[in-house]
């Protein structure tokens, strides 16, 4: 029996993606759950008639292949499903573009059509998805009568998009085979340049990873055949001083020995070429065959590395040869824009995502060293690097505690606070230092929580100051190890632990020693930072009762919308006039006061005139202006005695502010009661 179009690409679609679910199957190809139930029965009746396994599905959608049906697959060409007639969109569209990257002869649609099989109008829809990708090369697709369909462009640019284009089609099953259909390149020809390649890798004493082997061949014939045409490479921004001292420039008269003369330029472009491929093992790589300075930037980036991650990396010397590894052909990919060219495949494990965000806040020397940002491919690679020598050693940040520090008052002071309580506790790893509104949509998992105000949160939160003199940092680090282990430092005894000093050190004055030891285990600790229990803390439609909310259609200034938000607040005596005075002097310097499109929470310190705590609304139909920036119709006066009482609310009122809708239902609300019902949606929660 054969297999329907439909079947044999979703049969292709198995076998080189083993991983995907029904769900994206049914997504990808525009099926019914219907329709991917027949093609996957027609699928396993085929595979039966063939004496393999079937293919099962599990209830999630996965899908179970036993391994015979890819041996078999990809043996026999009788039943290769690659020997069909149809392709998936994306990858009619590498095809095209392999097909105008390659040309011999004028390209017609009549040849797209004949080639890849499908109708006229499926590849004029094709050749739209065409163009937006050439478009991302600065290239463009252009169809004229004498020469039918070309790419033009910059031959730089052109050679970009060649490169990616064949790494894309060799990932494919059988994509090297198809790409010789296309391209005409013989066997023969392949075996050459893998022959001169295997040179290559002898004179710079290193091994090409697999992958890179199997693309060079194929682009370096398509460079070549390029070059005879005369399609060639210019001018670009490449040094040649900086590429024709390297080792790659001597080694690229290897792959053209015996060629034809091969311009200037076109040797710069090889061996840019083979400066930017990886390679998985290298006899030796030295400052000397590196990029100046590039060494030592990598060693400062891991020495932050261990900082931030709180981890020793053992083997030093063989861990930055390995990232030197990587780094030196990303040094020249990242400086040339060619990143692209190699893409992460897999999104990073759950494990991994902390791990790639304190990498990617050591990268500092090395963006320096390269004079640009790191793009996140290749600091995905680091990461796995790095996790990787880590998984080997034994070690990982998942068993260590990681802490977030929150602190509302400026960048300058959060980051105090995070250098004292980094330098307070060293065994931690420290994630971030976020304002209230980063806290409340941070994303990376965290065990406790250091913050300067109150927050609500199910992990352990310390409250905190920026400004700890030594005494507060001692009872702080004591209340925190006592929570998280256990650990109390009276239980220690002195002449245990002197023993144990005498067994790794030489004591020249022990009863000195036993004394600063006694003051230092038994210092007063009476007083304590962590956040106490509390009555039941109100909810924000209690604090903006509709006697707090005020209604007006507009107001001529930010000044007299203050005045007027705060004057229920002011008639009740939770507040004095001084108060009001403070919220305005201070609009410039709170970066703060804004939280969400339309909305702002002025407020000052409670001893510059709060009697009790207290908050209130203004809504105004036509908004005021802020600042040049922003135009505010919802103005919210917050009221704080001190850091605890008004924090349930606030968080409400910020989950609030994140809702467009609801934010427009306040706008356009008729009444008081109407504000008041939606705040009310937002308390007890």
């Amino acid at each position: 029996m054969t297999l329907g179009d439909r079947s044999k690409m979703i049969l292709d679609e198995l076998v080189s993606n083993p991983r995907v679910t029904s769900m994206v199957l049914e997504k990808k190809y525009d099926l019914s759950r219907r329709q991917l139930g027949y093609s996957f029965n027609k699928i396993n009746d085929w595979l039966l008639s063939k004496n393999l396994p079937v293919i099962e599905r599990t209830r999630q959608g996965h899908f179970i292949i036993d391994q015979s049906v890819f041996t078999k697959l990809n043996a026999d060409e009788e039943v290769t499903p690659l020997e069909r007639s149809f392709f998936t969109e994306e990858q009619r569209v590498y095809l095209i573009l392999m097909m105008l990257l390659s040309r011999e002869e004028e390209l017609s649609l009549s040849h797209f059509t004949s080639e890849l099989h499908v109708s006229k109008n499926t590849v004029l829809n094709d050749l739209k998805h065409v163009q937006q990708f050439a478009g991302d090369y600065e290239l463009s697709i252009r169809y004229a009568r004498k020469s039918g369909y070309l790419l033009e462009g910059k031959e730089f640019q052109t050679r970009k998009l060649l490169i990616n284009v064949t790494y894309q089609l060799i990932q494919l099953s059988g994509g090297m085979e198809q790409l010789k259909e296309i391209t005409g390149i013989q066997e023969e020809e392949l075996e050459d340049i893998r022959k001169r390649i295997e040179k290559v890798e002898a004179k710079l004493s290193l091994k090409f990873t697999d992958e890179k082997l199997a693309t060079m061949p194929f682009i370096l014939c398509l460079i070549l055949k390029r070059i005879e045409k005369g399609q060639q490479v210019r001018s670009f921004s490449i040094a040649y001083e900086e590429l024709s001292d390297t080792k790659e420039y001597l080694a690229t008269e290897e792959i053209f020995q015996e060629l034809k003369e091969i311009p200037e330029q076109e040797r710069l472009f090889m061996t840019l070429h083979l400066l930017t491929a990886n390679v998985y093992w290298s006899e030796y790589l030295s400052e000397n065959d590196s990029v100046p300075n590039l060494l030592p930037a990598i060693d400062q980036m891991v020495r932050q590395f261990e900082k931030s991650a709180c981890i020793y990396l053992q083997d030093r010397e063989q861990l930055l040869n390995k990232l030197l590894q990587h780094v030196k052909p990303a040094y020249y990919r990242i400086k040339y824009e060619l990143t692209e060219t190699i893409e992460v495949q897999e999104a990073l494990s759950k494990e991994f995502k902390e791990l790639h965000h304190l990498v990617k806040r050591s990268t500092g020397p090395l963006k320096e060293r390269i004079g640009q940002g790191i793009p996140e491919n290749e600091l995905t690679f680091i990461t796995m690097l790095i996790g990787g020598w880590m998984t080997k050693q034994g070690d990982s940040i998942q068993e260590k505690v990681k802490a977030i520090v929150v602190c509302p008052q400026g960048v300058s002071v959060s980051r105090l606070m995070y250098n004292e309580l980094r330098e307070l506790f060293p065994e931690f790893v420290f994630l971030d230092s976020l304002s209230v509104r980063e806290f409340l949509t941070y994303g990376l998992a965290y065990d406790i929580v250091f913050s300067a105000t109150s927050l609500e949160t199910d992990k352990r939160l310390f409250i905190t100051k920026a400004f700890l003199g030594w005494e507060e940092k001692y009872r702080l680090r004591k209340q925190v190890m006592l929570e998280l282990h256990g650990y109390m430092a009276n239980d220690i005894n002195v002449s245990h632990l002197l023993d144990i000093i005498k067994n790794h050190a030489v004591i020249e004055n022990e009863n000195e020693l036993t004394r600063e030891l006694e003051r230092y285990i038994h210092r007063d600790e009476a007083s304590s930072l962590k956040q106490q229990s509390k009555s039941r803390d109100a909810n924000l439609n209690e604090l903006i009762s509709p006697r707090h909310i005020t209604v007006k259609h507009s107001s001529a200034s930010w000044e007299q919308a203050v005045e007027e938000a705060a004057r229920p607040l002011l008639e009740t005596g939770q507040i004095c006039r001084e108060y009001v005075e403070a919220m305005v002097s201070n609009t410039d310097r709170d970066p703060y006061i804004m939280i969400g499109p339309n909305m702002a929470i002025p407020h000052a310190a409670p001893e510059e005139g709060v009697n009790e705590v207290g908050m209130s609304l203004l809504r105004l139909r036509k908004g005021v202006a802020f600042n040049d920036d922003y135009t505010v119709n919802l103005i919210v006066v917050i009221a704080a005695v001190d850091k605890q009482q008004h924090i349930h609310a606030l968080m409400q009122l910020m989950k609030l502010a994140g809702s467009k809708k609801d934010r427009d239902r306040m706008i356009e609300a008729n009444s008081v009661h109407e504000i008041h019902d939606v705040l009310t949606d937002y308390s007890n929660e």
